[in-house]
């Protein structure tokens, strides 16, 4: 059996994040994945998202990328993030693009997957746009662009380098984090404790 690489993308349940699944179904993205030896794309759609997948997978055409779908999944994402995640015997590391909601972020983040944040800008008072330059500037994420998914996958193998090269996580029992603002919330939360 061949070995797989996923791309996870979550557009969340709230909000409608089209531009994105149109994004990551884009020819010039679908062959960067194939590029970097991704072999299965899952997207995330949201509630009023069908529509717009299904045209969009129906304009990508033959890619050789395995894709799929769904609208939402009441058990949480955590089977898509272990996806993502890969085992090393099966599966390949692959990574996360989420529209930069909190939640989908910290989820990644603990299981130590590479994330490309991409807000969602129609939304009014968008926090997410600060949310991912934050924690981009600070290197746990990357801060995509809907007008550049390709080198933000670029990105995210550099940033799964670096990740490699983080502490392992810890229970936050013993030790605090050193770190103030939300450099220290983060690192308390994902365990890089000193």
């Amino acid at each position: 059996m061949a070995s797989t690489k996923t791309c996870f993308v979550t557009v969340g349940a709230t909000a409608s994040f089209h531009d994105l699944v149109k994004g990551v179904l884009a020819s010039s993205f679908l062959k960067a994945l194939q590029s970097h030896n991704y072999t299965d794309l899952v997207v995330q759609y949201g509630v009023d998202g069908k529509q717009t997948f299904e045209s969009a997978v129906k304009a990508a055409g033959s890619s050789g990328i395995q894709i799929s779908g769904f609208e939402l999944e009441k058990a949480g994402l955590g089977k898509y993030m272990r996806l993502a995640k890969g085992s090393g015997k099966e599966t390949q590391e692959g990574v996360v693009i989420s529209h930069a909601g909190s939640g989908s972020i910290l989820d990644a983040l603990r299981q130590q997957i590479p994330i490309i944040v991409v807000p969602n800008a129609s939304l009014l008072d968008n926090h997410q746009v600060e949310l991912a330059e934050a924690l981009a500037e600070q290197e746990y994420v990357v801060h995509g662009k809907l007008e550049n998914l390709v080198k933000a996958l670029e990105n995210a193998e550099q940033l799964r380098q670096r990740q490699k090269e983080w502490p392992p996580a810890n229970s936050g029992v013993h030790r605090q984090a050193k770190a103030v603002g939300l450099r220290g919330i983060l690192d308390e939360e994902m365990g890089f404790l000193d």
